[in-house]
């Protein structure tokens, strides 16, 4: 049964010599020589069996050649083969799309999407903005700060022997606007107060005085079509007894707003007396207060 398996199906073996004379050819081997002898060699090349069997031999010109170039490739290492043929069909590395330089020095980045032009423009504007206000802020603060910190301005008028200190945003004048007065400080054109010496006054003469002195300068500042009394009494002022009378100016047109008038009259050490007479127009709480702070803190 082995020898069967281990006959050579081809070529056929040869049953009888070839004439003389003729050279034959051999298969697969050069013309000439002897004829191929019809008994089978004693060890084949690569015998094998399909279901088991015998080892075949190797041949030393095969081991030979094993030794030089390795083992046979029949025989090496098939583990990192695929078990089924590529198809093309399988997504290719990342590195076969890119160039050489990029497999060196990485793949190109994709550049950053530029801001649009209306929202540069937006974030310049809201910047420029937001730094304004920072600085007006700073600005304000600052004026604040000094104007808090600053002293208050006092007037000192020697000629009608009084002194008063003037409230915030008053400022104190070169020149009075009426005759007379040596002293005046006023708010814009708002409020305004001027300092006069007058006559020798006994106290009790100075209700009177001050009703002439209010009438004279009601007249003559105020001109108003209706002139209300809103106060008339005795006060007493850094020490010195006086009087004051104010009132209150209205006009039948419709461009003048009311107006408010107040005299205060002071009796000196000396003998003399010292008129304060303070103007509002329009007549506002804010300018009452002011100028009867200013009138009560005289001294």
């Amino acid at each position: 049964m082995d020898d069967q398996w281990m006959r050579r199906v081809w070529p056929p073996a040869e049953e009888g010599s070839p004439p003389s004379g003729e050279g034959l050819t051999r298969p697969y081997g050069a013309p000439g020589g002897s004829p191929r002898s019809s008994t089978p060699p004693a060890s084949p090349q690569w015998p094998t069996r399909p279901y088991g069997g015998r080892e075949p031999d190797r041949n030393p010109a095969e081991e030979s050649l094993t030794g030089l170039y390795g083992a046979p490739v029949s025989e090496r290492r098939q583990a990192d083969r695929p078990v089924w043929p590529s198809l093309g069909l399988e997504s290719p590395e990342p590195e076969d799309d890119l160039p050489p330089s990029a497999r060196r020095y990485r793949a190109p980045e994709t550049p950053p999407r530029p801001m649009p032009r209306w929202l540069r423009r937006l974030l310049v504007g809201g910047l420029a903005l937001v730094c304004s206000a920072a600085v007006i802020g700073a600005v304000v603060v600052t004026v604040l700060h000094r104007a808090e910190d600053a002293p208050p301005t006092v007037i000192d008028d020697q000629i009608a022997g009084v002194s008063y200190t003037l409230p915030p945003e008053w400022r104190e004048g070169v020149v009075a606007p009426v005759t007379g007065f040596t002293s005046v400080a006023a708010r814009g054109d708002s409020a305004t107060v001027m300092a006069r010496s007058g006559d020798r006054v006994d106290p009790p003469n100075l209700r009177s005085a001050v009703i002439d002195l209010s009438d004279l300068y009601a007249q003559l500042l105020l001109h108003g079509d209706k002139v209300e009394v809103l106060d008339d009494r005795a006060v007493t002022v850094g020490g010195r007894p006086g009087h004051t009378r104010a009132v209150r100016a209205e006009y039948t047109d419709v461009v003048n707003e009311p107006a408010f008038m107040r005299v205060t009259l002071l009796t000196r050490p000396d003998g003399g007396s010292t008129v304060l007479l303070g103007l509002a127009h329009p007549d506002r709480p804010q300018s009452r207060a002011e100028i009867e702070g200013l009138m009560w803190g005289a001294r």
